[in-house]
């Protein structure tokens, strides 16, 4: 009976390793491009659900009277971690191309040559898509700058030259128009983005999308990304 009254301990102490292991191990894997981004992701994911099931192993064996174990600790924090990550990702709608003008959305000229996007269809996905992100990000808009094309294209460019994480990989001054590749810091996501200055009348118009790489939704990143431009930009 003892022997198995210490199952439910060691169990819990086992899945709780695997999953700190998986936790930790794989946004590591990721950041050191051991792993592509996505299977980083992956096993955090799962270090994720190890560490809930962990947590319930623990609470069962703990109601049974065996006491509390140190696999029931580790997977309360693997657990609040998670969720932490995983519920307010739950809040963004399963798009990952957000621009400013779902109309006439800026146009990728160069980020089909990358290496990642070889193959990929770089065209804006539609109706859909422009439907969501209205109901996600209705105070989406483009900005507007009294200034010349050429004035605020320059503007344009010193900004996006101070964006951490950016990588500039077309400037146009020509047709006011750059391209470049934001990488997030801990699972290097890869995301490409475009920006065009456009004449309106008496002002000018900054026009910005940005599309992900990896993963159906982008949990909000390309949204926050525009916004954070702009936010420079002003």
């Amino acid at each position: 009976m003892a022997k198995v009254r210490l199952r439910g301990p060691r169990w819990a102490s086992l899945l709780a390793a695997a999953a700190v292991a998986a936790f930790v191990l794989g946004p590591l894997l990721a950041h050191f491009a051991f792993a592509p981004p996505m299977a980083g992701f992956g096993l955090f994911a799962v270090g994720g659900l190890l560490g809930i099931a962990a947590l319930m192993v623990g609470i069962v064996v703990g109601l049974r009277g065996a006491g509390l174990s140190g696999g029931l600790a580790a997977g309360a924090l693997v657990t609040a971690v998670f969720l932490t990550v995983a519920v307010p990702a739950r809040t963004f709608p399963p798009i990952n191309d957000i621009t400013t003008d779902t109309v006439s959305p800026p146009q990728f000229a160069s980020a089909q040559s990358l290496a990642g996007n070889v193959g990929r269809d770089m065209s804006y996905p539609g109706a859909s898509f422009a439907a969501q992100q209205r109901t996600a990000y209705p105070d989406l808009a483009p900005l507007r700058i009294s200034a010349t094309p050429e004035e605020a294209f320059k503007r344009v460019e010193a900004a996006a030259r101070r964006m951490p994480d950016w990588d500039i990989t077309r400037d146009d001054a020509g047709v006011h128009a750059l391209e470049g590749v934001a990488t997030s810091r801990l699972f290097h996501f890869k995301d490409d983005f475009v920006v065009e200055v456009r004449a309106q009348e008496d002002v000018s118009v900054v026009q910005m999308r940005s599309k992900s790489r990896d993963g159906r939704s982008d949990i909000g990143a390309n949204a926050a990304r525009i916004k954070g431009f702009f936010a420079t930009l002003r």
